[in-house]
C-alpha cells in the first residue's frame, strides 16, 4: 500500500466510524458493519485513532560549519538537514505527536547540539545522547547532561568502532553504567547481531537495574546455521526474562537482492517470533527516520508496521505506538497534543 492508498484508508476509516455511530444512535441494524469497521483503526487524532510517539529518529544539520560525522557527503539520500521542522512535515498525516531523537555522532559536544535543537521544538520529547562509559570523563559528562530533563539516556554497542563485550570485565566501565542506571537513564544498544545480543545478556547480569533498549532487532533475523540460530534465540528468550529490557520495532524493512519487499508476509514470521518472545509490554515503535529513507518512504515504512499491528488489537497498538515509550524513556509531555499516562497506570 503506497502513501495515497494509505491516507485513503484513513479517510475510509473515519467514514465507516461515522456510519457506525449513526447506526447506533438511530437503532438501525447494519449486518456486517461492526465486524468490518473493527478491522480499521478508530477515528480520532490520527490514522491510528490515538497519538503516536516515534521512539527512533535522527537529527543532524549538514549545513553547519564543519559538517557532521554522519551521514557522509556522498550519501545522496541522507545528506541534507534533518531537523524537527522537516520531520513534522513528513509525519503530520500519521498523528505523530512526539519523537525520541537518537544520537548519530560520537562527539561529546554534539550532545549539546542535540539538546539545543530538541529544546526549540516540543515534538522532541527526549534525546538519547552519546557518551562512552569507557572514557575517563564519563561521570563528569553524565552528571551535566542528566540534569536536563530532555536527556533520557545514551547509545552504546558496536557503533563508532566500539565493542560492548570488550569492556564487560572492566569494573570502571560497569561502575559507569551503574551510575547511568542510578540517574534513571537508558542504555540504547546498536546495532544488533548475535554477538551484541549475547553481550547485552551478560550486561544484564552485571547491572540488572539498568533499563536497556534493543534497537533495530527486526533488522537482525536469526542466523541460518541451526546451532547459531538456537543460541541466538535462547539469548533473546533469556533477555525477555529481564524486566528492564525492551525491544524497539525499528528497521523492520530489509533489502533482499537489491529490492525492498512490500509484502507483510515477508516480514511477519520474524516479527511474530520477536512479539512472541517479548510481548506487548516490551515493544515500541521507531521509524529510524531519515535513515529509513534508504529503503522506503516514511509512509511505506509506517504502512508495513501498522498493517502488522492491526492484528494485535487496540490495547496492544496503544502500548506499542506510545504507552511503552513512557515506561522506557520516562519522557515528559511538552505540548497539549501529547499523551500522558494516568497516575498509577
Amino acid at each position: 500500500m503506497r502513501r495515497r492508498a494509505f491516507l485513503k484508508a484513513g479517510s475510509c476509516c473515519a467514514l465507516f466510524q461515522s456510519a457506525r455511530s449513526l447506526a447506533s444512535s438511530s437503532g438501525l441494524k447494519l449486518p456486517g458493519l461492526t465486524a468490518f469497521v473493527s478491522d480499521f483503526p478508530s477515528a480520532g487524532s490520527s490514522i491510528a485513532g490515538f497519538p503516536i510517539i516515534d521512539a527512533h529518529i535522527h537529527l543532524f544539520d549538514t549545513s553547519r560549519p564543519g559538517g557532521v560525522p554522519w551521514p557522509e557527503p556522498s550519501d545522496a539520500i541522507l545528506y541534507k538537514p534533518a531537523l524537527p521542522s522537516r520531520y513534522k512535515s513528513v509525519t503530520e498525516s500519521f498523528g505523530v505527536v512526539g519523537a525520541i531523537a537518537v544520537e548519530c555522532s560520537p562527539l561529546v559536544e554534539d550532545n549539546d547540539w542535540l539538546l539545543r535543537t530538541a529544546a526549540l521544538d516540543p515534538i522532541i520529547v527526549g534525546i538519547i545522547g552519546d557518551l562512552d562509559p569507557a572514557s575517563p570523563g564519563f561521570s563528569r559528562h553524565l552528571e551535566r547532561y542528566a540534569a536536563n530533563p530532555l536527556y533520557r539516556g545514551i547509545r552504546y554497542g558496536n557503533l563508532w568502532n566500539r565493542d560492548l563485550g570488550a569492556h564487560l570485565s572492566n569494573s570502571e566501565f560497569i561502575g559507569n553504567l551503574k551510575k547511568l542506571a542510578a540517574a534513571g537513564l537508558v542504555l540504547e544498544s546498536a546495532n544488533q547481531n548475535p554477538v551484541l545480543i549475547a553481550d547485552i545478556l551478560k550486561l544484564t547480569d552485571r547491572v540488572p537495574e539498568l533499563r536497556i533498549v534493543i534497537d533495530h532487532l527486526p533488522q537482525a533475523p536469526p542466523p541460518a546455521v541451526p546451532a547459531a540460530r538456537k543460541s541466538y534465540e535462547q539469548d533473546l528468550r533469556s533477555l525477555s526474562q529481564r524486566n528492564h529490557v525492551f525491544v524497539k520495532g525499528s528497521e523492520v524493512l530489509r533489502q533482499v537482492n537489491g529490492k525492498v519487499p512490500d509484502a507483510l508476509d515477508f516480514y511477519k514470521p520474524w516479527l511474530d517470533e520477536i512479539w512472541e518472545i517479548f510481548g506487548e509490554d516490551r515493544m515500541l515503535f521507531g521509524s529510524d527516520w531519515p535513515n529509513s529513507d534508504h529503503l522506503a518512504s516514511y509512509a511505506d515504512t509506517f504502512d508495513i508496521i501498522w498493517r502488522y499491528m492491526l492484528q494485535k488489537g487496540r490495547p496492544a497498538q496503544e502500548k506499542f505506538f506510545w504507552k511503552n515509550s513512557t515506561s522506557v524513556y520516562r519522557w515528559h509531555k511538552r505540548s497539549a497534543g501529547q499523551p500522558q499516562m494516568a497516575t498509577g497506570t
